[in-house]
Protein backbone atom coordinates (compact mmCIF):
# COMPACT_ATOMS: atom_id res chain seq x y z
CA UNK A 1 0.00 0.00 0.00
CA UNK A 2 2.16 2.64 0.85
CA UNK A 3 4.64 1.49 -2.67
CA UNK A 4 1.33 2.42 -4.40
CA UNK A 5 0.83 5.43 -2.38
CA UNK A 6 4.62 6.33 -3.40
CA UNK A 7 4.58 5.78 -7.01
CA UNK A 8 1.01 7.74 -7.27
CA UNK A 9 2.49 10.60 -5.65
CA UNK A 10 5.97 10.43 -7.92
CA UNK A 11 3.59 10.40 -10.76
CA UNK A 12 1.91 13.06 -9.44
CA UNK A 13 4.98 15.21 -9.45
CA UNK A 14 6.30 14.32 -12.71
CA UNK A 15 3.01 15.19 -14.07
CA UNK A 16 2.89 18.94 -12.88
CA UNK A 17 6.62 19.17 -13.76
CA UNK A 18 5.25 18.14 -17.01
CA UNK A 19 2.41 20.55 -17.32
CA UNK A 20 4.62 23.39 -15.71
CA UNK A 21 6.67 23.24 -18.41
CA UNK A 22 4.14 23.37 -21.45
CA UNK A 23 2.45 26.61 -19.18
CA UNK A 24 5.81 28.12 -19.75
CA UNK A 25 6.52 27.75 -23.35
CA UNK A 26 3.01 28.21 -24.30
CA UNK A 27 2.17 31.39 -22.04
CA UNK A 28 4.28 33.49 -23.25
CA UNK A 29 5.16 34.74 -19.82
CA UNK A 30 8.87 34.06 -20.31
CA UNK A 31 9.45 35.67 -24.03
CA UNK A 32 12.75 34.40 -25.00
CA UNK A 33 11.24 31.14 -24.19
CA UNK A 34 8.65 31.80 -27.05
CA UNK A 35 11.25 32.63 -29.59
CA UNK A 36 13.12 29.31 -28.95
CA UNK A 37 13.21 26.41 -31.92
CA UNK A 38 10.73 23.87 -31.15
CA UNK A 39 13.58 21.45 -30.16
CA UNK A 40 14.74 24.01 -27.36
CA UNK A 41 11.27 24.58 -25.95
CA UNK A 42 10.85 20.55 -25.61
CA UNK A 43 14.04 20.56 -23.80
CA UNK A 44 12.32 23.02 -21.01
CA UNK A 45 9.64 20.82 -20.78
CA UNK A 46 11.95 17.71 -20.10
CA UNK A 47 13.74 19.99 -17.86
CA UNK A 48 10.38 20.77 -15.84
CA UNK A 49 9.69 17.36 -16.00
CA UNK A 50 12.76 15.74 -14.76
CA UNK A 51 12.43 18.92 -12.09
CA UNK A 52 9.07 17.07 -10.73
CA UNK A 53 10.88 13.94 -10.75
CA UNK A 54 13.60 14.85 -8.38
CA UNK A 55 11.06 16.82 -6.18
CA UNK A 56 8.96 13.53 -6.16
CA UNK A 57 11.69 11.73 -5.12
CA UNK A 58 12.75 13.76 -2.16
CA UNK A 59 9.21 14.97 -1.01
CA UNK A 60 7.07 11.91 -1.85
CA UNK A 61 8.10 9.66 2.12
CA UNK A 62 8.35 13.53 3.91
CA UNK A 63 4.58 13.74 2.67
CA UNK A 64 3.69 10.42 3.49
CA UNK A 65 5.42 10.55 7.04
CA UNK A 66 3.31 13.68 7.66
CA UNK A 67 -0.17 13.24 6.76
CA UNK A 68 -0.08 9.57 8.67
CA UNK A 69 0.96 11.79 11.91
CA UNK A 70 -1.64 14.08 11.07
CA UNK A 71 -3.82 10.95 10.28
CA UNK A 72 -3.02 9.91 13.60
CA UNK A 73 -3.27 13.28 15.75
CA UNK A 74 -6.95 13.52 14.34
CA UNK A 75 -8.43 9.85 14.83
CA UNK A 76 -6.87 10.27 18.90
CA UNK A 77 -8.45 13.41 18.87
CA UNK A 78 -11.70 12.24 17.50
CA UNK A 79 -11.79 8.97 19.94
CA UNK A 80 -11.57 11.40 23.00
CA UNK A 81 -14.70 13.59 21.46
CA UNK A 82 -18.25 12.47 22.45
CA UNK A 83 -20.16 11.41 19.56
CA UNK A 84 -22.78 13.70 19.87
CA UNK A 85 -20.24 16.40 20.18
CA UNK A 86 -18.84 15.45 16.48
CA UNK A 87 -22.31 14.32 15.01
CA UNK A 88 -23.68 17.99 15.95
CA UNK A 89 -20.69 20.05 15.38
CA UNK A 90 -21.19 18.64 11.64
CA UNK A 91 -23.93 19.76 11.60
CA UNK A 92 -23.53 23.46 12.37
CA UNK A 93 -20.54 22.99 9.37
CA UNK A 94 -22.52 22.21 6.86
CA UNK A 95 -24.92 24.59 7.82
CA UNK A 96 -22.58 27.34 8.01
CA UNK A 97 -21.00 26.20 4.35
CA UNK A 98 -24.41 25.93 3.06
CA UNK A 99 -25.15 29.95 3.64
CA UNK A 100 -21.37 30.61 2.94
CA UNK A 101 -22.39 28.93 -0.62
CA UNK A 102 -25.55 31.38 -0.96
CA UNK A 103 -23.84 34.82 -0.27
CA UNK A 104 -20.79 33.49 -2.63
CA UNK A 105 -22.93 33.53 -5.44
CA UNK A 106 -24.25 37.00 -4.45
CA UNK A 107 -20.74 38.45 -4.51
CA UNK A 108 -19.32 36.79 -7.54
CA UNK A 109 -20.56 39.84 -9.64
CA UNK A 110 -17.91 41.58 -7.35
CA UNK A 111 -14.58 39.62 -9.48
CA UNK A 112 -11.33 38.81 -7.19
CA UNK A 113 -12.77 41.28 -4.84
CA UNK A 114 -15.90 39.07 -4.30
CA UNK A 115 -13.76 35.66 -4.22
CA UNK A 116 -11.70 36.74 -1.54
CA UNK A 117 -14.34 38.15 0.50
CA UNK A 118 -16.55 34.86 -0.16
CA UNK A 119 -13.39 33.09 1.22
CA UNK A 120 -13.60 35.22 4.58
CA UNK A 121 -17.17 34.45 5.21
CA UNK A 122 -16.77 30.36 4.13
CA UNK A 123 -14.32 30.30 6.78
CA UNK A 124 -16.08 32.55 9.42
CA UNK A 125 -19.29 30.92 8.93
CA UNK A 126 -17.88 27.78 9.14
CA UNK A 127 -16.23 27.58 12.34
CA UNK A 128 -19.60 29.71 14.21
CA UNK A 129 -21.73 27.09 12.82
CA UNK A 130 -19.10 24.19 14.41
CA UNK A 131 -18.94 25.82 17.45
CA UNK A 132 -22.85 26.58 17.89
CA UNK A 133 -23.33 23.15 16.80
CA UNK A 134 -21.16 21.82 19.37
CA UNK A 135 -22.49 24.21 22.43
CA UNK A 136 -25.84 24.21 21.95
CA UNK A 137 -25.99 20.37 20.85
CA UNK A 138 -28.68 19.50 23.97
CA UNK A 139 -31.41 21.79 22.56
CA UNK A 140 -30.42 21.39 19.09
CA UNK A 141 -31.03 17.40 19.76
CA UNK A 142 -34.43 18.55 21.99
CA UNK A 143 -35.30 20.40 18.97
CA UNK A 144 -35.00 17.49 16.54
CA UNK A 145 -36.74 14.81 18.58
CA UNK A 146 -39.92 17.75 18.82
CA UNK A 147 -40.20 17.59 15.27
CA UNK A 148 -42.87 14.90 13.99
CA UNK A 149 -40.83 13.21 11.41
CA UNK A 150 -38.35 11.93 14.09
CA UNK A 151 -40.94 10.29 15.89
CA UNK A 152 -39.36 7.29 15.66
CA UNK A 153 -36.52 8.00 17.52
CA UNK A 154 -38.41 8.51 20.66
CA UNK A 155 -35.48 6.98 22.25
CA UNK A 156 -33.49 9.73 22.08
CA UNK A 157 -36.21 12.27 23.12
CA UNK A 158 -36.37 10.04 26.00
CA UNK A 159 -32.79 10.28 27.18
CA UNK A 160 -33.16 13.60 27.52
CA UNK A 161 -35.82 13.49 29.69
CA UNK A 162 -35.41 14.61 33.78
CA UNK A 163 -34.93 11.05 35.41
CA UNK A 164 -33.63 8.65 32.53
CA UNK A 165 -29.76 8.61 32.97
CA UNK A 166 -28.36 6.87 36.23
CA UNK A 167 -25.59 8.63 37.41
CA UNK A 168 -22.92 6.29 38.89
CA UNK A 169 -20.12 7.12 41.56
CA UNK A 170 -17.24 5.33 42.27
CA UNK A 171 -18.57 3.69 45.79
CA UNK A 172 -21.64 2.48 44.09
CA UNK A 173 -19.34 0.76 41.31
CA UNK A 174 -16.88 -0.87 43.67
CA UNK A 175 -19.81 -2.51 45.57
CA UNK A 176 -21.05 -4.55 42.81
CA UNK A 177 -24.63 -5.00 43.33
CA UNK A 178 -25.66 -2.11 40.95
CA UNK A 179 -24.67 -4.98 38.14
CA UNK A 180 -26.95 -7.84 40.14
CA UNK A 181 -29.49 -5.06 40.17
CA UNK A 182 -29.39 -4.08 36.48
CA UNK A 183 -29.55 -7.69 35.10
CA UNK A 184 -32.51 -8.30 37.16
CA UNK A 185 -34.75 -5.00 35.40
CA UNK A 186 -35.05 -3.17 38.27
CA UNK A 187 -32.83 -0.10 37.32
CA UNK A 188 -33.98 0.88 33.85
CA UNK A 189 -32.51 3.96 31.75
CA UNK A 190 -28.85 4.71 30.45
CA UNK A 191 -25.88 3.78 33.37
CA UNK A 192 -23.88 7.03 33.27
CA UNK A 193 -20.08 6.49 33.67
CA UNK A 194 -18.27 9.84 33.74
CA UNK A 195 -14.94 10.41 32.58
CA UNK A 196 -13.65 11.76 36.12
CA UNK A 197 -15.17 8.42 37.91
CA UNK A 198 -13.66 6.47 35.65
CA UNK A 199 -10.57 8.14 36.00
CA UNK A 200 -10.63 7.69 39.83
CA UNK A 201 -11.52 3.87 39.46
CA UNK A 202 -7.79 3.44 37.53
CA UNK A 203 -6.06 5.75 40.28
CA UNK A 204 -7.54 3.11 43.00
CA UNK A 205 -6.61 0.03 40.91
CA UNK A 206 -2.98 1.79 40.20
CA UNK A 207 -2.57 2.18 44.40
CA UNK A 208 0.29 1.42 45.73
CA UNK A 209 -2.13 0.10 48.51
CA UNK A 210 -2.93 -3.95 48.18
CA UNK A 211 -6.67 -3.65 49.61
CA UNK A 212 -7.32 -0.29 47.67
CA UNK A 213 -5.94 -1.69 44.70
CA UNK A 214 -7.74 -5.06 44.77
CA UNK A 215 -10.71 -2.62 45.43
CA UNK A 216 -10.27 -0.98 41.78
CA UNK A 217 -9.80 -3.56 39.79
CA UNK A 218 -12.98 -4.92 41.42
CA UNK A 219 -14.63 -1.68 39.97
CA UNK A 220 -13.18 -2.20 36.34
CA UNK A 221 -14.28 -5.61 36.24
CA UNK A 222 -17.51 -4.71 37.32
CA UNK A 223 -17.92 -2.02 34.24
CA UNK A 224 -16.61 -4.33 32.05
CA UNK A 225 -19.14 -6.98 32.67
CA UNK A 226 -21.60 -4.31 32.71
CA UNK A 227 -20.56 -3.32 29.40
CA UNK A 228 -20.92 -6.88 28.09
CA UNK A 229 -24.33 -7.19 28.94
CA UNK A 230 -26.64 -6.43 26.14
CA UNK A 231 -29.14 -6.14 28.17
CA UNK A 232 -27.82 -2.75 30.28
CA UNK A 233 -27.17 0.24 28.73
CA UNK A 234 -23.60 1.80 29.60
CA UNK A 235 -22.73 5.20 28.35
CA UNK A 236 -19.51 6.60 29.66
CA UNK A 237 -19.64 10.38 29.54
CA UNK A 238 -17.14 11.72 28.17
CA UNK A 239 -18.23 15.76 28.30
CA UNK A 240 -16.31 17.41 31.22
CA UNK A 241 -17.63 21.16 29.97
CA UNK A 242 -18.54 23.68 33.26
CA UNK A 243 -16.52 20.98 35.93
CA UNK A 244 -12.97 21.73 34.89
CA UNK A 245 -12.75 24.33 37.83
CA UNK A 246 -14.63 21.86 40.47
CA UNK A 247 -11.70 19.25 42.08
CA UNK A 248 -13.54 17.12 43.97
CA UNK A 249 -15.48 13.59 42.54
CA UNK A 250 -18.52 14.13 44.80
CA UNK A 251 -18.88 17.74 43.65
CA UNK A 252 -18.60 17.43 39.90
CA UNK A 253 -21.36 14.00 40.29
CA UNK A 254 -23.70 16.79 41.72
CA UNK A 255 -23.27 19.20 39.22
CA UNK A 256 -23.54 16.85 36.52
CA UNK A 257 -26.55 15.37 37.80
CA UNK A 258 -28.55 19.11 38.19
CA UNK A 259 -27.17 19.95 34.52
CA UNK A 260 -28.32 16.62 32.57
CA UNK A 261 -31.54 16.27 35.06
CA UNK A 262 -30.63 12.46 35.83
CA UNK A 263 -30.22 10.69 39.25
CA UNK A 264 -27.34 9.47 41.21
CA UNK A 265 -26.57 5.97 42.16
CA UNK A 266 -24.34 5.66 45.16
CA UNK A 267 -24.30 4.10 48.83
CA UNK A 268 -22.65 6.74 49.82
CA UNK A 269 -23.91 8.34 53.04
CA UNK A 270 -22.40 11.55 52.74
CA UNK A 271 -22.85 11.88 49.12
CA UNK A 272 -26.52 11.05 49.43
CA UNK A 273 -26.78 14.05 51.46
CA UNK A 274 -24.78 16.22 49.92
CA UNK A 275 -27.31 15.48 46.76
CA UNK A 276 -30.40 16.15 48.58
CA UNK A 277 -29.31 19.70 50.04
CA UNK A 278 -29.00 20.39 45.61
CA UNK A 279 -32.42 18.85 45.23
CA UNK A 280 -30.40 16.08 42.97
CA UNK A 281 -32.18 12.87 43.26
CA UNK A 282 -30.35 10.16 44.72
CA UNK A 283 -30.61 6.14 44.51
CA UNK A 284 -29.05 4.41 47.40
CA UNK A 285 -28.31 1.02 47.36
CA UNK A 286 -28.17 0.71 50.93
CA UNK A 287 -31.78 1.88 51.74
CA UNK A 288 -33.12 -0.68 49.05
CA UNK A 289 -31.42 -3.04 50.66
CA UNK A 290 -32.81 -2.06 54.25
CA UNK A 291 -36.53 -1.55 52.43
CA UNK A 292 -36.33 -5.08 51.18
CA UNK A 293 -34.97 -6.93 53.72
CA UNK A 294 -37.53 -9.04 56.18
CA UNK A 295 -39.65 -6.60 58.68
CA UNK A 296 -39.08 -8.00 62.19
CA UNK A 297 -41.38 -6.28 64.63
CA UNK A 298 -40.87 -5.89 68.42
CA UNK A 299 -41.88 -9.14 70.11
CA UNK A 300 -40.57 -10.92 67.74
CA UNK A 301 -38.38 -14.29 68.46
CA UNK A 302 -34.89 -15.36 66.56
CA UNK A 303 -31.91 -17.57 67.09
CA UNK A 304 -28.75 -16.28 66.90
CA UNK A 305 -25.11 -16.83 67.80
CA UNK A 306 -23.66 -14.13 69.78
CA UNK A 307 -20.15 -14.08 68.26
CA UNK A 308 -18.73 -10.65 69.90
CA UNK A 309 -19.34 -8.32 72.85
CA UNK A 310 -21.60 -5.19 72.55
CA UNK A 311 -20.02 -1.43 73.37
CA UNK A 312 -22.13 -1.23 76.38
CA UNK A 313 -21.72 -3.42 79.77
CA UNK A 314 -22.69 -6.99 79.39
CA UNK A 315 -23.92 -6.44 75.69
CA UNK A 316 -23.26 -9.44 73.38
CA UNK A 317 -23.59 -8.61 69.25
CA UNK A 318 -24.68 -11.43 66.51
CA UNK A 319 -24.95 -10.92 62.68
CA UNK A 320 -28.16 -12.27 60.44
CA UNK A 321 -27.15 -13.59 57.19
CA UNK A 322 -27.46 -10.55 55.42
CA UNK A 323 -25.28 -8.72 57.86
CA UNK A 324 -27.67 -6.53 59.92
CA UNK A 325 -25.99 -5.98 63.65
CA UNK A 326 -28.22 -7.87 66.25
CA UNK A 327 -27.28 -5.98 69.60
CA UNK A 328 -28.83 -8.10 72.61
CA UNK A 329 -28.69 -6.87 76.11
CA UNK A 330 -27.06 -9.58 78.59
CA UNK A 331 -25.95 -11.21 76.21
CA UNK A 332 -22.20 -11.21 77.12
CA UNK A 333 -23.08 -14.34 79.25
CA UNK A 334 -24.03 -15.96 75.77
CA UNK A 335 -20.69 -15.56 74.03
CA UNK A 336 -20.12 -18.09 71.01
CA UNK A 337 -23.28 -19.57 71.91
CA UNK A 338 -26.61 -19.90 69.78
CA UNK A 339 -29.91 -18.68 72.07
CA UNK A 340 -33.24 -17.52 71.29
CA UNK A 341 -34.33 -14.36 71.78
CA UNK A 342 -37.27 -11.38 71.65
CA UNK A 343 -36.76 -8.73 69.81
CA UNK A 344 -37.63 -5.41 71.63
CA UNK A 345 -36.89 -2.65 68.87
CA UNK A 346 -35.80 -1.58 65.79
CA UNK A 347 -33.16 1.14 64.53
CA UNK A 348 -33.64 2.17 60.89
CA UNK A 349 -31.47 4.63 58.97
CA UNK A 350 -29.80 4.94 55.47
CA UNK A 351 -26.91 3.65 56.81
CA UNK A 352 -28.03 0.24 57.71
CA UNK A 353 -30.68 -1.11 60.42
CA UNK A 354 -29.51 -2.51 63.68
CA UNK A 355 -32.05 -4.61 66.13
CA UNK A 356 -32.38 -4.76 69.92
CA UNK A 357 -33.09 -7.54 71.55
CA UNK A 358 -32.55 -9.50 74.79
CA UNK A 359 -32.50 -13.59 75.89
CA UNK A 360 -35.59 -14.93 76.06
CA UNK A 361 -34.52 -17.21 78.82
CA UNK A 362 -32.59 -15.41 81.55
CA UNK A 363 -30.22 -16.66 83.55
CA UNK A 364 -30.76 -16.98 87.29
CA UNK A 365 -27.98 -15.45 88.98
CA UNK A 366 -25.52 -17.62 91.29
CA UNK A 367 -27.01 -18.56 94.65
CA UNK A 368 -30.79 -18.19 93.75
CA UNK A 369 -33.14 -20.82 93.84
CA UNK A 370 -36.63 -20.16 92.26
CA UNK A 371 -39.48 -21.99 94.04
CA UNK A 372 -42.56 -21.90 91.92
CA UNK A 373 -44.06 -17.56 92.23
CA UNK A 374 -40.97 -16.99 95.52
CA UNK A 375 -37.00 -16.69 94.85
CA UNK A 376 -35.05 -17.93 98.02
CA UNK A 377 -31.49 -16.73 98.49
CA UNK A 378 -29.13 -18.48 99.86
Amino acid sequence: MKKAVYFILLAAFTGSGVAFGFFLVNSGLVAFLTDLPQHFRLGVVGLSTLIGLLAGILLARPLMSGAVRLTVIAEQYLQRTPTQDLVMGSVGLIIGLIIANLIGNLLSFLGPVGKLVWILITLFLSYLGLSIGIKKREELLALFASFPKFGKDRALKSELKAGHFKILDTSVIIDGRIAELCESGFIEGVMLIPAFVLEELRHIADSPDLLKRNRGRRGLDILNKMRKDVDIKVQIYDNNRGLEDVAEVDTKLVKLAQKLGGKIITNDYNLNKVAELHGVKVLNINELANAVKPVVLPGEEMVVQLVKDGKEMGQGVAYLDDGTMIVVDNGKRYMNQTIPVLVTSVLQTAAGRMIFAKPKYEKRGEGQAHLGEVNAIG
